[in-house]
């Protein structure tokens, strides 16, 4: 009887072998049957040179994320990104922040974001592209590992289908996360002209200049149409007049605040598209730190608003859409939306600790690659149908959802340094003259003894919008769920590499708080002093 040969195996290598066994089984039973894909289509897509997909975790929408989309969308003509789930990041990387619903809000918020792919594989997966069409996946030139320690995008580079571009540098969910944890302030910037033209900021005076010119061509690039390759928004930025922006008399009793009625001067920065015959004026103004789907809900809601208006003017009717076709060349939406941005030192101001998370020219950028897809609100709640009433603010189940609602709208243009309060004279003095309205939602996180909307009511062009579903979203939330469960997230720096929290970051963090409160207490005395002449 023959002996039986044994070999000798290294239990290491053994093991690995198992390993990849295992992953490769666990990508073949994750490629779903038709009918059970994320999303549709169901069917196989042909596959197209210039579809592209890229996919993350997209962990706070920040200026990173879309300049990746950019970079990516760049390379074909439409761009799938793929979002994986909390339970795979969690397993691989650590918690987020963000959960799913609000992630992919952040993701199809981007203007050079086709699709949104929710429950993408963390390790990507080849049938998983086939399916939806692409040939090329994109990623930025750092490395992305999964929990075994190896290369997600291993497959896609077997199969030559795999494309690098640059990662953008000084932003990432780990920067912002540890922004948070060691509550520090080096983010901010003082002067954003002064940062562009290189008089400011960090190293020699070369260094400077070099840094503000990319800046300066990163607006340039995240003021482009939804082809990354086309001027579309302008971007200005407005400075006062006067000495102390900060100074301001308010009344006690009246809760009415009486600025000096500042014009400024106002400072083109990118050209772009104006506004076009018929179109509303709209403005909008806020910090949006950590840009997220709070601010985007808002901002849909505007555009929803905005929609219902045209309905209710024609806007819609087949002879308008005629005309403006005939006239321009193209049909356009009926608002023209300009935001503005305030300054570091105005948050800082009113929020204090080290707010805002994200400084002027990351929340300029945020806000810039932002589009609405209203269509959208067909997809996230399915209950609501074509002719269904739609409420609104004051009038409860007024209005009927026009067809015409099924649209993608971008922020049309960005005014940063925008003032805390709009005076006549800044609203007057515009670059598109007073806007037809102005919109707010109720601020819950930046609680106020006086109202920063009394102009715009007094000139009778204020609305406000509507409570939404993620209304709660917004900077100081997205702080409390980082401190609620800091050792999770120090473990998760830690294995990034940064360093964690600490006994003096927290003294830090307290002793701002408290500085914080004792400002806003001498605030309150010295407004209740002036109210009596004091």
């Amino acid at each position: 009887m023959p002996h039986r040969r044994v070999c000798n195996q290294d239990p290491v290598l053994s093991q690995r072998h198992a390993q990849k066994t295992l992953t490769t089984k666990r990508l073949q039973e994750s490629v779903p049957k038709p009918g059970h894909w994320p999303v549709d289509p169901q069917q196989d897509v042909p596959i197209s040179e210039d579809r592209i997909w890229i996919d993350g975790c997209f962990d706070f929408a920040h200026h990173g994320h879309a300049g990746a989309s950019l970079q990516a969308r760049r390379l074909g003509k439409e761009l799938l990104v793929g979002v994986h789930s909390d339970e795979a990041i969690l397993e691989n990387k650590g918690p987020t922040v963000m959960n799913l619903k609000e992630r992919i809000a952040a993701v199809e918020a981007c203007r050079w974001v086709t699709q949104a792919i929710p429950h993408a594989p963390y390790v990507t997966s080849v049938p998983w592209i086939d399916h939806y069409g692409c040939r090329y996946v994109g990623h930025g030139d750092d490395i992305t590992s999964d929990s075994s320690g190896e290369d997600c995008y291993r497959y896609v580079k077997q199969a030559g289908r795999f494309k690098v571009f640059k990662r953008t540098p000084g932003i990432s969910t780990t920067d912002l996360v540890g922004r948070m944890l060691l509550c520090t302030r080096s983010h901010s910037i003082k002067s954003l002209t002064a940062v562009l033209s290189g008089q400011e900021g960090v190293g020699d005076e070369g260094e400077r200049r070099r840094n503000g010119q990319e800046m300066m061509q990163r607006i340039k690039d995240y003021a482009t149409d939804s082809t990354g390759t086309q001027p579309h928004c302008e971007v200005w930025n407005w400075e006062s007049t006067k000495a102390r922006r900060l100074s301001r008399t308010i009344s006690h009793m009246s809760g009415r605040h009486t600025d000096r009625d500042d014009a400024g001067t106002f400072h083109q920065m990118v050209e772009g598209h104006g506004p076009r015959e018929g179109q509303r004026i709209v403005y909008v103004d806020g910090g949006f730190d950590l840009f997220s789907s709070g601010h985007i809900e808002f901002l849909r809601k505007v555009i929803e608003l905005e929609h219902v208006e045209g309905e209710k003017r024609g806007w819609f009717t087949e002879e308008a859409k005629k005309t403006r076709i005939e006239n321009a060349g193209e049909d356009y939406p009926p608002a023209y939306v300009l935001a503005g941005i305030h300054n570091d030192e105005v948050i800082n101001h009113y929020k204090g600790v080290n707010y805002p998370v994200m400084n002027i020219f990351e929340r300029g950028l945020c806000v810039l690659q932002c589009k609405v897809s209203l269509s959208t609100v067909y997809h996230l709640r399915s209950a609501i149908h074509h002719d269904q009433t739609f409420p609104t603010a004051s009038t409860p189940h007024t209005y009927v959802i026009p067809r015409s609602l099924k649209s993608t709208q971008y922020i049309n243009a960005v005014v940063f340094g925008a003032p805390f309060s709009a005076t006549p004279a800044y609203l007057k003095t515009l670059p598109y003259g007073l806007p037809s309205v102005v919109y707010h939602g109720p601020t819950a996180f930046m609680p106020l003894n006086y109202d920063p909307y009394t102009y715009a009511k007094d000139l009778g062009i204020f609305k406000e919008v509507p409570a939404h579903d993620f209304q709660h979203v917004n900077a100081g939330e997205i702080v409390e769920r980082i401190l609620k469960s800091r050792a999770m997230y120090e473990e998760r720096q830690r294995v990034k590499g940064v360093k964690g929290l600490g006994e003096d970051a927290e003294k830090k963090r307290q002793k701002l708080e408290e500085e914080a409160k004792i400002k806003a207490l001498e605030r309150r005395w010295s407004e209740v002093e002036r109210s009596f002449g004091a």
